[in-house]
């Protein structure tokens, strides 16, 4: 393994759920925790022989083993059996130094164009979404894809299918004006407002999923991705697919309290539609995506709105009680001077 100086780590929405209990892997691992999992950083200390003191890495959050099953004969790392997560199954990034182990697998070195900071804000964010798109969702050309959820990982979903240029058709599907006007800027072709739900005013479902089918040849997507987890967006992702077409399940649902999504099987069958999981991101192909980050296809820097100090990152984190900001809080300051 390797020791890593942290140089940048994002705050994620994943960080907060850590934070609040949701996790099982915090859960087993108890108090005193460290979270932060999106991170890039220098090599301080190391007994792995592709890696040497002062090189510049990225790390995933997926850490495999390569040595179960799913590594070994499958090919899926994943879904790892022994797999690692900083923040998550141990200390993460929030802090000035990240142990990180089977790194010759992991950890890759960042090319020279780029920066710290991108490489960190492709964290679970941009490279959740390249494999939502482009390894499980196998966008094609001329293809419509529509997205449900401009969230974090919906909007890299957005910019990942952009950066791509495959897509005919990029439709954005949100409940916040704020977040599809974002959504507009960085690569959606079309956006659908979804009205909130109350009372008062039912939430037209029939009308959203009117819109989105329109904007997709009248047909429907050729790939719909659930960028949220909520009920909602899975069944209007599963709704706007057409025929023989692939449903990406990304977002994670969190409040099993709320009534799960009601899939429609005979759809399914009939129409041959494909519903496919999409966890993480395989640390094996991180070179792919830096390579659209240094060739300037993909900038995942754009998102970032605020570089902060470590305790200012703690409090961002704590501010998520109130909602999800827009783009990314990057923590960069983690004594009294930057180390950037």
């Amino acid at each position: 393994g390797i020791l890593v100086c942290v140089r940048a780590t994002g705050v994620c929405r994943s960080d907060w759920h850590g934070w609040k209990g949701h996790d099982d892997d915090i859960k087993q691992h108890g108090l005193p925790f460290v979270p932060g999992h999106e991170f890039s950083g220098v090599v301080v200390e190391t007994n792995v022989s592709s890696l040497a003191v002062g090189d510049r890495v990225a790390v995933p959050f997926i850490l495999s083993c390569g040595s179960c099953h799913y590594c070994h004969t499958a090919k899926r790392p994943t879904v790892c059996q022994n797999q690692q997560q900083p923040g998550f199954t141990y200390h993460g990034s929030f802090a000035e130094y990240v142990a990180v182990p089977w790194a010759s697998r992991n950890v890759h070195k960042l090319p020279e164009l780029v920066s710290f900071i991108q490489a960190a804000s492709l964290g679970c964010r941009f490279t959740t979404a390249y494999r939502a798109v482009v390894q499980q969702g196998r966008l094609g050309g001329g293809e419509c894809v529509a997205i449900f959820g401009c969230g974090g990982v919906g909007l890299s979903c957005i910019m990942i299918a952009a950066a791509t240029q495959m897509a005919k058709v990029i439709v954005a599907v949100d409940v916040s004006i704020q977040a599809l006007q974002k959504a507009r800027k960085l690569g959606a072709t079309h956006t659908v407002l979804v009205e909130p739900q109350n009372d008062v005013v039912p939430n037209d479902v029939e009308k959203v999923r009117k819109q989105v089918i329109q904007f997709c040849d009248n047909q429907g997507a050729h790939l719909s991705i659930d960028a949220a987890g909520f009920t909602s967006t899975c069944e209007n992702a599963i709704f706007c697919t057409r025929r023989a077409g692939r449903m990406i399940q990304v977002g994670l649902p969190i409040d099993s309290s709320k009534r799960l999504p009601a899939v429609p099987m005979g759809r399914v069958a009939g129409w041959e539609l494909e519903l496919i999981g999409s966890h993480g991101f395989a640390a094996l192909d991180l070179p792919q995506l830096l390579n659209l980050v240094s060739t300037g296809k993909l900038d995942p820097s754009i998102l970032v709105e605020r570089q902060v100090t470590l305790a200012e990152g703690a409090r961002a984190l704590q501010e998520m009680d109130k909602g999800s900001p827009l783009g990314i809080t990057m923590i960069t300051q983690f004594g009294p001077e930057s180390k950037l």
